[in-house]
């Protein structure tokens, strides 16, 4: 039985193949087919089978992290669609809140509404903050208002009431309605059924957006993989970091906006847990941006507050901070005469001007070709050659610009492209107060392992820890990735013993929430586990807190001994995050969260080698800058050749299939016993 993990990213395509009963695994890579993202996920499954690695037979799931939604949002390549929402709120979606974009730039505005105003609808209902019917739509009204939509040409709908959340029978009237008629809807209480109207509408329209697309995708998908591969079932990756059905993807298609991202924070957990480094900080730089995201203790932050594409997403999402720096982020001088990288990227096609496909901008790939950090020999294992003297034509005009050679104007390309992921590792780390020297860093992604010992210096780092695979890190993700559902209920009450029946039956209901997903999803009840979360904050705060609960302590615990528990954890976690907490201010719990996840598969584990400590022997040597006093004559490895208990001693290159490794002078390697290279300062 085989497990394949699939990531699709802008540039390339990653297949990462493991065999759940010996735990083995293969990786393969190809370029990515943006006008139909299936055709290189077919192509290399097809591939993967002509080289023997496996049969389709044998395929039993294919867990997917796609950018899809990521792209069309992005591209604003949506679907065309309509918003309904209760009579007088026509204009929220505009109106938005107070914040601006950037600050102190005034000529920057909130992105366009993804909804004309002629096709945002009202509807004649109000339901009151407790849930109470205020005014009850007529059934003639809510058939106009579906007869209208229809009529408008729209391929969805977001529907977004007042408190629906709270009582969403209006918007379910109107969906019936809207069905009817063909028309595809987005129910804010399904998209996201908790408080915040703005944040709410916004997600939802969002979803109603994307509904068109993702169904497109999807089909085609399915109806590829029918042809060739009818027996695996596909799993769909959430920007929380599980899986979800296709079933799931098909209604919450905005669940999947940071979907490949996630997936490389699930794969660097799983990493570091083999490794047994609790505390990392992981990177990963791809084509066009780098993201950043701090584990704790085996575990990313979730946000629930997030922008993709300018808009605002109230739905869990791993804690990722994303920065323009990638391999194909262009170097540009701007008015004033000074170098800049990013946030424009050459992407996979035109590509860097190395890649001899039409791109003529220099980028950061070509820039660490002509340092001599990349081979001329190319990407995966020679697939993708290089062409040297294309990367120095692309950067010739700025190096004459600055009056400097080549070489130097690339060696500032890559100081400025290692300060924006400084910059990127600041705002999550010590922004935070967290000192970044007391983690790992982890980079992944084609570019990460690049410059991680550049990134490490400048912060001070001990310790890069580099997995095996790590341009293929976001597919191992979403193969060791559990299936999961995460519900919410918002029920504002303060936080005292009169309040503890209702915080019971609060949690219940969302624990029968759970059970009905589980057994939509046919979960057999041993893989069946639910994580009880909630949301507090003093009365006047703006944010709440999450704090974990145990259900059966919630149950047992006399009135008294809860408020007391629930109150310690709360004041814990107040201090953690602002540095304070206040005995004195009131507490009150504001949403029931409840993560609701299914373990798939459980792999056997990789039979580790006993290592035996000796050094590694270099293939090759070729010249390499590492700063301005010149090249040197660097010794050059294969990942492949690195077994645990090699050493390689820096300034030294590591090459592989899906990334190169860069050591500094003063730094040495160790491979562990799951083949991870852990890079350190070399001790005097």
């Amino acid at each position: 039985m085989k497990v394949i993990g699939v990531d699709v990213g802008g540039t390339f395509t990653d297949f990462h193949l493991i065999d759940a009963a010996s735990g083995s695994s293969e990786v393969f890579k190809l370029s990515s087919t943006p006008d139909n993202p299936a055709e290189a996920i077919m192509q290399g499954l097809r591939a993967l089978a002509e080289q023997g690695l496996v049969a389709f037979a044998d395929i039993q799931r294919l867990c997917h992290g796609t950018t899809v939604a990521t792209n069309a949002l992005i591209q604003r390549r949506g679907g065309r669609i309509a918003l309904v929402t209760t009579e007088g709120f026509r204009d929220l979606l505009e109106i938005g809140r107070q914040t601006r974009p950037h600050m102190y730039d005034l000529q920057v505005d909130q992105a366009t509404p993804l909804v004309p105003r002629e096709r945002r609808l009202e509807l004649a209902e109000r339901v009151g903050s407790r849930g109470q019917v205020l005014r009850a739509p007529d059934a003639a009204h809510i058939d106009a208002i579906a007869q209208q939509v229809a009529a408008s040409g729209v391929e969805a709908c977001a529907v977004c009431c007042l408190f629906a959340f709270l009582n969403p029978t209006h918007e379910q009237a109107l969906r019936a309605a809207l069905q009817a008629r063909g028309v595809s809807t987005a129910l804010s209480s399904e998209v996201q059924p908790e408080f915040r109207e703005y944040e709410r509408m916004s997600t939802t329209v969002l979803n109603a957006y994307l509904l068109p697309v993702m169904e497109r995708y999807l089909r085609t998908l399915e109806e590829a993989l029918a042809a060739e591969v009818p027996q695996a079932v596909v799993g769909i990756n959430q920007s929380s970091g599980g899986l979800m059905s296709v079933r799931q993807a098909r209604r919450f298609p905005v669940r999947t906006a940071l979907s490949g991202p996630a997936g490389g924070v699930v794969g660097a957990a799983h990493t570091a847990r083999q490794a047994g480094r609790p505390d990392v900080i992981t990177i990963d730089m791809g084509g066009t941006s780098a993201d950043v995201c701090l584990i704790r203790n085996y575990e990313a932050g979730i946000a629930f507050d997030r922008s993709v594409g300018g808009f605002p997403v109230r739905l869990p999402m791993v804690d990722v901070n994303a920065v323009g720096a990638g391999g194909g982020s262009v170097a540009w001088l701007d008015p004033g005469g000074f170098l800049k990288v990013g946030p424009m990227s050459a992407g996979a096609k035109p590509g860097p001007a190395c890649y001899g496909i039409g791109g003529e901008l220099p980028t950061v790939t070509d820039a660490n070709l002509i340092l001599g950090r990349l081979s001329t020999r190319g990407l995966l294992d020679g697939r993708v050659p290089l062409q040297l003297e294309r990367a120095r034509q692309a950067f010739a005009g700025i190096a004459s610009a600055l009056g400097v050679s080549v070489e130097f104007a690339a060696l500032g390309c890559i100081d400025i492209v290692v300060a924006n992921m400084v910059r990127a590792i600041r705002a999550v780390s010590i922004e935070r107060g967290h000192d970044p020297r007391a983690f790992a860093l982890m980079p992944f992604g084609g570019g990460g392992p690049l410059h991680a010992a550049d990134i490490a210096q400048e912060l001070a780092i001990g310790e890069v820890i580099v997995p095996l695979h790590p341009g293929i890190l976001c597919a191992q993700g979403v193969v060791v990735s559990d299936l999961r559902e995460n519900l919410v209920k918002t029920h504002r009450s303060a936080l005292q013993e009169s309040a503890v029946p209702g915080i019971r039956s609060a949690i219940t209901e969302v624990l029968q929430l759970a059970q009905a997903w589980f057994d939509a999803e046919q979960i057999a009840p041993a893989q069946r586990v639910t994580d009880m979360q909630l949301d507090l904050r003093y009365v006047g705060q703006n944010y709440e807190l999450s704090v974990p609960v145990d259900v059966a302590t919630v149950r047992e615990l006399p009135p008294q001994a809860l408020v007391r528990l629930l109150t310690e954890r709360f004041s814990q976690q107040h201090d953690s995050t602002y540095g304070h907490h206040d005995p004195q201010a009131v507490i009150e719990i504001i949403n029931y969260r409840c993560v609701a996840r299914a373990t798939l598969h459980r792999f056997a584990a990789a039979a580790a080698v006993a290592p035996a400590v000796r050094q590694a022997v270099a293939r090759s040597s070729r010249p390499v800058w590492f700063d301005r006093s010149g090249p040197v004559d660097t010794p050059v490895h294969h990942r492949d050749d690195l077994e645990p208990g090699h050493r390689v001693a820096g300034p030294a290159i590591v090459e592989q299939m899906d990334t190169t490794t860069l050591l500094r002078p003063g730094m040495q390697a160790s491979v562990d016993l799951y083949r991870n290279l852990l890079i350190t300062r070399s001790t005097p």
